[in-house]
Order: C-alpha cells, then structure tokens, then sequence
C-alpha cells in the first residue's frame, strides 16, 4: 500500500475508533512523523495519564505501554509490535527484587520506569532519566534501592552523596556499549562540538560530557544552546526531533552503535494494522497494576 495511503487510512480509523498514536523520541523517524505526541517516557506517561482518548497507540515499547495501562486502566492500549521489550527491564525481575527488599528493609525502593509492572509493583516510587534525582531528594529515608539502572543509579548518587545507594546492576544495552575511545573519537572529530550524553551511559562517559540529561532535556539544552554544533550521546532516534527544531544546527552520534534495535522494530505500517485489529492489547493483571500505579501516582505528584 503507497505510503500516504497508509497515512490517510492510519487518521481515519483515529477517528473511528477515538484514538491518539504517541511514540518515544528513539522511534523511527515515519513513526514520530505520524503521532499525535512525541516525548520522552515522563512526558509519554503524564499524556496517557490524562488523555481523553479511548484508544492509546503506544508506539515504543512494553514497560511503556504497561506504564499507560497502570494510568488509564479504563482505556484501550495497544502496542503495535508485540515483542518490542528492553533488555534492561528484563534484567531485574519482582522476586529478586522482594529478596533485595528483605536484605534492606529501611531502604526506600525507586524504580526507574524502564522496569515491568512486577517491578513497579514491588518498589515505593518510580522514576525517569529526567526527574530522578528530585524524586531521590523528595525522599526521607537514608538507603535507596535503585533498580535496574546502575548508571542511572550512580548518576543520582553523585547529586545526592548523603544518601547510600544500592544498585540493581542492570544497564541500557545501547548506551553501555559506549567507551571512552568513542568520546576521543568524536572530540578530535569536531572539536568546537559540544557534547550531551544521556544518564544511561557510564560514569566515565558522562565525566567527559558537557551536558547530561534525559532525552527531552538534550533537547532542551540543544535548542536553547547558542552553539551550532553537537555531539549526541543518546539512541539516534533524537536526531529527529533535534533537527527539527534545529534547522541551521549540526548534530553528530557519538557512536553509530547508538540504536535501540527494540525501538526502531514499529513501522507506520505496524500502526495501521494495530488500529485496523486492536492488537496488540497491553492489560496488567488487577492486582498487579493497582500496587504499580501507586508508585507511577507518587512519581507524578512529585515536584
């Protein structure tokens, strides 16, 4: 089917069917084209929270839209290609998370949202790359369990040294995979760049950066920055929304090994086939959802 039929048949079933399509910034560049909304994972899950819509298209991948369904349980959400994960949410699960809990039991448990419901369920509040170290300083205790993102993990601790940090030894795949060699790379490469890198690379990437932030906030950064040129260590899928806005700048990957294969699995044409058979239909088990949402609820109503 030509593409702009395509496009065309994807508006007239939202109508249809009174459905709004959001992606993720590390979405393909077509996808991010056709939503509605386009964000990072807090402003994603702050939408699916007060979206009106009957139907969420959740064009990203599945603790993202298990996230929209612990929000908006009364709402239908589908995620376009069923096996569209994260290896980093995979690598902490509830049970060894309840053994964790045992081993500390005055330690608030924060979970990044890139964690499954299970995950959520068993943890006190959850967090994004971009609010985490305010939800760690909102919190009274001392002990901090932060699952699964080790980098994340240590990022937050540097900001917030007066509290002790156990951390979950998970990692994001594609940001791990950078080195040291990759920002020498890149600095003798464009040396007047300026360089943002995400907090899901290690510490001794995010030492040599001149920004770190979450996907929204290098964007931000890079927006509002008089620069014109910069080095981007972040899934490449924010070159996008960062050209876009940024006409008359120029951005470079750190690394071309910077790609979420999970991320770029839906096409347009995957979202067409959602609408078109309402598949692929995320629902978290009652439950297991209501004690999730109690942590996604205190994320949000923090400051």
């Amino acid at each position: 089917m030509d593409s702009q039929l395509v496009v065309k048949r994807i508006d007239r079933l939202k109508e249809e069917k009174n459905a709004v399509i959001v992606a993720h910034y590390y979405q393909n560049d077509e996808v991010q084209e056709i939503a509605d909304v386009v964000g990072d994972s807090f402003a994603l899950a702050k939408y699916c929270a007060q979206s009106s819509k009957d139907v969420i298209v959740f064009c990203g991948v599945h603790f993202m839209a298990e996230s929209a369904n612990i929000l908006s349980p009364d709402k239908t959400v589908l995620l376009p290609v069923r096996d569209a994960g994260c290896p980093m949410a995979d690598m902490a699960d509830a049970e060894g998370l309840k053994k964790l809990k045992q081993q500390h039991p005055k330690a608030a448990v924060v979970c990044y949202i890139n964690t499954s419901a299970k995950v959520k369920a068993e943890s006190d509040i959850c967090c994004t790359s971009s609010n985490a170290v305010n939800i760690v300083k909102s919190l009274t205790e001392d002990e901090i369990i932060f699952v699964p993102d080790q980098n994340l993990a240590g990022y937050v601790e540097k900001k917030i040294p007066e509290k002790k940090f156990i951390k979950w030894p998970g990692y994001c795949i594609t940001h791990h995979r950078l080195t040291e060699n990759d920002v020498a790379k890149a600095r003798e490469s464009k040396p007047d760049a300026v360089m943002l890198v995400h907090p899901e690379c290690r510490d001794e990437i995010v030492r040599e950066a001149d920004f770190t932030g979450s996907t929204k906030q290098i964007i931000e950064y890079a927006s509002k920055s008089k620069a014109s040129e910069f080095i981007v260590g972040t899934e490449m899928g924010i070159l996008y929304e960062l050209k876009k806005r940024n006409p008359g700048k120029k951005f470079y990957l750190l690394s071309q090994g910077l790609i979420c294969p999970n991320m770029k699995k839906t096409s347009v044409k995957d979202v067409l086939f959602a609408l078109e058979k309402m598949q692929y239909r995320i629902a978290v088990e009652k439950d297991i959802r209501e004690k999730a949402k109690k942590s996604l609820d205190r994320m949000l109503a923090c400051k």
